[in-house]
């Protein structure tokens, strides 16, 4: 009966054994963090400058070809037509 008492109860320097690996591997972790986050952050914004870079060359295609399909079809002579007038424009102002 005491040996399984014995493999129950934890020793001290296991306890400590434990606690000084968890040290170890958390300045480990934040070492290498370190070092590799101004490599990772670098990236992440290289990818983003490229993805805003194809995204502002689909744009400028996409202005384009709207702009030849309306010169290539319609004459520039044409005056465009006037939008109908609702009503007046009033300007509110606050009385304090």
């Amino acid at each position: 009966m005491t040996k399984f008492c014995d493999m129950v109860t934890a020793s001290f320097t296991g306890l400590l054994k434990t606690i000084f690996w968890i040290i170890i591997i958390y300045y480990a972790i934040k070492f290498l963090v370190r070092i590799l986050a101004p490599v990772l952050l670098q990236q992440v914004v290289k990818k983003a400058g490229q993805n805003m870079y194809e995204r502002q060359e689909q744009y400028r295609q996409q202005q384009a070809g709207y702009t030849n399909a309306n010169t290539g079809t319609e004459s520039n002579t044409e005056k465009p037509r006037e939008k109908k007038k609702i009503g007046e424009y009033i300007d509110f102002e606050e009385i304090d």
